[in-house]
């Protein structure tokens, strides 16, 4: 028992380590002259944020993106790439790479984010990764330039890598100091940049089962992939049509029927955890920024690059409190018997995530209310949820925030994108089962 718990510890310093490392170097590499080609120096705080934001795959930003120069850029890109695919690709490949073999810890470490079923060749899931990575950027970002194209846009094939990179790691970032503001309702180029989200937030366990029913390897999908998407599908309906009921006459006003079910469609998929915008969010009504906090929170898929607590999760909390627990003590679903301890488990990790989530909303309300400064609630509000997330939306709090401010954005965005996944992992118990146990205790709930 003591030795299991030592070899999660130890994952979890190798995933804290490596991406301290990515946040360090990225950080060096920005605080160099040669990174910067605005009119201003760029102080070390804007390049640690900048450099937490990529490599979290969040999106807030403090600085204009395109204020970087062409080397800027590119760190900030290698930055997303890393971080967005660091828990199960790169950190396995620095594990392996002094060596022959992946062992037996390492091996844990990637199955551990992976999915429970994967029982061998890491290297393998890795080589998977990358691939399917690479394949899905370079065709968006073709899309995408073709979509430019047809816009009559002066953007290169790398500006749009960016953007496709961008996209499918769900970090937000645009070389566009409007975002994609100026590509609203043009779908030849928000639709590559949708489809490149949504595969970037299902997951590539979902990816693989999807490609293993689609070639026949397998019968059926495993109840995993139904969940996720079941609980996609439900909250990209249910968004889109929120927004397009709450900004037919506000944001999408100037826009045709076509267009504005499209922007609905764009916001629905972009604010779970991707970052990016082609209308104002400050713009967008009370409703609709309501509407966004939760679908921040709950993100995309487990095991894919996209935060929040993810939909799976979401799904089993909802489903135990409609439902209950049966006289077996689970939920059934798709005929199949969800065990009370994964319920159990899904209900301490939202927790343990509204309650990192209260504390970085409690400490900014301090932070920004003082010496004079006053700062909306919701405001404060929103920008926790987007960094809790790492989305990356923002009401434009981000850019004037304190200097105490923008460490408390750092460290929400490392704990939304680490610190959930760290918790993630699995610990063994630290009780036995005993024959002989204390009273039960009756305490009233409600």
């Amino acid at each position: 028992m003591l030795s299991r718990r030592i070899v999660v510890s130890s994952e979890r310093m190798l995933l804290f380590g490596f991406f301290l490392s990515l946040i360090g170097a990225g950080t060096l590499a920005l605080s160099l002259p040669a990174s910067w080609a605005g009119e201003t120096r760029l102080s070390f705080l804007d390049s640690l944020f900048t450099a937490v934001s990529a490599v979290c795959v969040t999106g807030l930003i403090t600085v204009d993106t395109a204020l970087y120069s062409t080397f800027g850029k590119v760190v900030i890109a290698v930055l997303i790439q890393l971080g967005g695919l660091g828990i199960i690709s790169f950190s396995t490949l620095y594990l392996a790479m002094p060596r022959r073999r992946i062992s037996m810890k390492s091996a844990r470490f990637i199955r551990n984010y992976y999915v429970d079923s994967v029982a061998h060749e890491a290297r393998h899931i890795v080589r998977s990764i990358v691939v399917t990575t690479v394949l899905f950027e370079l065709v968006g970002a073709l899309f995408i330039y073709l979509g430019y194209r047809s816009a009559g846009s002066r953007y290169g094939f790398g500006h749009a890598l960016f953007h496709a990179v961008s996209a499918f790691c769900n970090a937000g970032f645009s070389l566009i100091s409007e975002n994609l503001a100026e590509f609203n309702g043009t779908g030849a180029v928000m639709a590559p940049v949708a489809v490149l989200i949504i595969l970037g937030g299902l997951g590539f366990v979902v990816l693989q089962d999807l490609y293993n029913r689609w070639t026949g390897r397998s019968r059926r999908v495993a109840l995993h992939t139904r969940i996720v998407l079941l609980g996609s599908a439900v909250l990209l309906a249910a968004a889109g049509l929120g927004y397009f009921v709450f900004e037919r006459n506000g944001v999408f006003a100037g826009l045709s029927a076509g267009d504005g079910i499209l922007g609905a469609f764009f916001q629905s998929v972009t604010t779970r955890t991707a970052g990016f915008n082609t209308v104002s969010m400050s713009e967008m009504s009370l409703p609709s920024k309501v509407l966004t906090l939760p679908l921040m929170f709950i993100g995309g898929a487990p095991g894919s690059i996209a935060g929040g607590v993810k939909v799976t999760t979401a799904f089993l909390v909802v489903l135990s409190a409609l439902r209950g627990i049966d006289r077996n003590e689970g939920v059934r679903f798709a005929k199949r018997r969800i065990t009370r301890k994964t319920l159990s488990y899904a209900g301490t990790f939202v927790t343990k995530a509204a309650l990192l989530l209260l504390s970085s909303i409690l400490l900014l309300s301090v932070t920004e209310n003082r010496f004079g400064k006053t700062t909306d609630f919701l405001s404060i509000v929103f920008e926790s949820f987007s960094a809790f997330g790492t989305v990356g939306l923002s009401l434009g709090l981000t850019p004037g925030l304190t200097g105490l401010g923008k460490i408390i954005i750092m460290l929400t965005m490392f704990a939304g994108r680490v610190g959930l996944v760290s918790a993630a992992m699995h610990r063994p118990s630290r009780y036995h089962e005993r024959v002989i146990d204390v009273p039960e205790g009756q305490v009233l709930i409600g």
